[in-house]
């Protein structure tokens, strides 16, 4: 998969995802760290990316995007340490769908949460 991390998530969690053979790629990276979330949006659509976030936006951003088409994965943790991030996503990888296109999905302590919006 294909994901594209903004400034709320470590590097630490971007490098665990390449280890795991995924094309991970961090805004700072970039040096696109203070882009707008509607600019960081359209590029995860252009590059056909998931977006790793801590930021609410996100979720109307994909809700009010009417069919342009990139996932957010959402984390609502208590824990934002690096390590419990990366633990959780790699939970999160291993037991739900591979297609987060028009999707959010909300990492939480003991759950996930899925929120599909239409094409």
């Amino acid at each position: 998969m294909r994901f594209l991390a903004d400034m709320g998530i470590s590097l630490r969690a971007v490098e665990r995802l390449r280890q795991m053979g995924h094309d991970a790629r961090h805004l700072r990276e970039e040096n696109l760290h203070k882009l707008p979330n509607g600019e960081i949006f359209k590029k995860a659509v252009r590059e056909s990316r998931i977006i790793l976030t801590f930021d609410l936006d996100f979720g109307e951003i994909v809700a009010l995007s009417k069919g342009s088409r990139a996932g957010v994965i959402l984390f609502r943790l208590q824990n934002t340490r690096a390590d419990h991030v990366i633990a959780r996503l790699s939970v999160l990888l291993r037991e739900l769908p591979s297609s987060y296109a028009n999707r959010v999905v909300i990492v939480e302590e003991t759950r996930f949460r899925i929120r599909e919006f239409p094409e």
